[in-house]
């Protein structure tokens, strides 16, 4: 089971993987190309060129997790990536829908944006 908080961050990796990666494997692309810190707590998802098969590592504080998903009818979604880029962000909530065999159709942000502590000017104006 899969328990992740809305403070993890996920990435999934743009490009087709070859499912035969393992924990080294799909650790070396995270560092080489994703740029990402494997021990940080980030969630790193792949997805295999035919898309039946995808795998999620991150690191649980004490050691690695790879979970394998493979599906028996369908495909797993796509993601797309913007343009030049190698991996796309994701909340949790998009992970465990892509994990059901949902299709990320568009983006809405649901919560309003972070507080801003002002200062506010005080005085008479003329």
């Amino acid at each position: 089971m899969l328990t992740l908080t809305r403070a993890v961050r996920v990435f999934a990796y743009a490009a087709a993987v070859d499912m035969r990666k393992g924990f080294d494997g799909l650790g070396a692309l995270v560092e080489q190309h994703l740029g990402g810190q494997l021990l940080q707590g980030d969630v790193f998802l792949f997805v295999g060129r035919s898309r039946r098969r995808a795998k999620v590592l991150y690191f649980d504080g004490t050691g690695l997790v790879l979970l394998t998903k493979r599906l028996f009818q369908g495909r797993f979604a796509r993601p797309w990536p913007e343009k030049g880029e190698a991996s796309v962000e994701l909340t949790v909530a998009e992970l465990s829908l892509f994990l059901e065999g949902c299709e990320l159709a568009g983006r809405w942000k649901l919560s309003p944006p972070a507080f801003e502590e002002k200062t506010l000017a005080v005085g008479r104006t003329p």
